[in-house]
């Protein structure tokens, strides 16, 4: 019997207690969203290159962008094995591999009037090429699970004031230390104006597990709903949005540090549903 292959630098395969403990998470905090109000929705895994453009992500940061293109294999000979395709064998790449879950929120809702209040949650396929990888903490590809507010700027701080509290609430009932930071916003550019504009006013915040940062806080103003097109019911203005994001692999990263195995993590995970409340085990209450 041949090994099984190592895993490619970035990519990771989950064991079953680590999947089982994912999973728990994920109905955890989709709960957390599903149990205020937000619908949960599934999301194309690709989106079209020429829409995340739109969004300015590959101006903000091209080093992270991966993309997806067909092969031109005319002049492959039969029986040749690759171990990678050289530029001329590809076709124009017209898919992109989100870096983050809530681009498809936006696009899905582009052109759309919403009522004051609209929150979505969505769990997100993500893809990042970063400087260098380790372990479950930085991954190539991973699990992104997000709460997407769009309404009223009023509507959207509040959206994240909420869940600070839940975040923090979560933290405390796994016994996890977290911190919360500032960060310099993905969404503007950090070299211009708008990087002096986040210094002065932080629109990104995240939570830190010794050193890791495993969710975060964003508000993006009315930058996407200009963008997209969406508006708010009754004003023809555009919506604000924010949204509160996790890293799954990353929370699995801290959660096994600290509990030492991956039963005792999927343990402490059931524990602290029960006590923020059934529904967030269960995935939340029906709409």
């Amino acid at each position: 019997m041949t090994a099984a292959p190592a895993d490619a630098p970035g990519l990771r395969a989950l064991s079953p207690g680590a999947t089982v403990l994912l999973k728990r998470l994920d109905a955890l905090l989709e709960g957390l969203g599903t149990g205020s109000g937000a619908a949960p929705m599934i999301m194309p895994p690709l989106l079209p290159v020429a829409d995340l453009s739109r969004l300015d992500v590959y101006d903000n940061f091209p080093h992270q962008a991966l993309v997806v293109s067909t092969l031109d294999l005319t002049q492959r000979q039969e029986g040749e094995k690759h171990e990678e395709f050289a530029p001329d064998a590809l076709e124009p790449a017209l898919f992109g591999l989100p870096s983050a879950a809530c681009f498809a929120v936006y696009l899905h809702h582009e052109g759309r009037a919403l009522p004051d209040g609209t929150t979505v949650t969505v769990l997100g396929r993500c893809f990042r090429r970063e400087e260098h990888y380790d372990g479950l903490r930085r991954l190539l590809g991973f699990h992104m699970r997000e709460i997407v507010a769009l309404g009223s700027y009023a509507f959207t701080q509040e959206h994240l004031r909420r869940f600070e509290e839940r975040i923090t609430a979560l933290a405390n009932a796994l016994g996890l230390a977290v911190r919360k930071e500032a960060a310099t916003d993905p969404f503007y550019d950090r070299g211009g104006q708008r990087a002096l504009l986040q210094r002065l006013a932080p629109v990104k915040h995240e939570f830190l597990v010794d050193g890791l940062a495993i969710a975060s806080l964003n508000v993006h103003r009315n930058f996407f709903g200009e963008r997209c097109g969406i508006t708010l019911d009754g004003t023809g203005q555009a919506v604000h949005t924010s949204c509160a994001a996790f890293g799954l692999e990353r929370w699995l990263s801290v959660l096994y540090a600290r509990h030492g195995s991956w039963e005792a993590a999927t343990g402490a995970v059931v524990e602290a549903a029960s006590a923020l409340g059934g529904a967030a085990l269960t995935g939340g209450a029906e709409r």
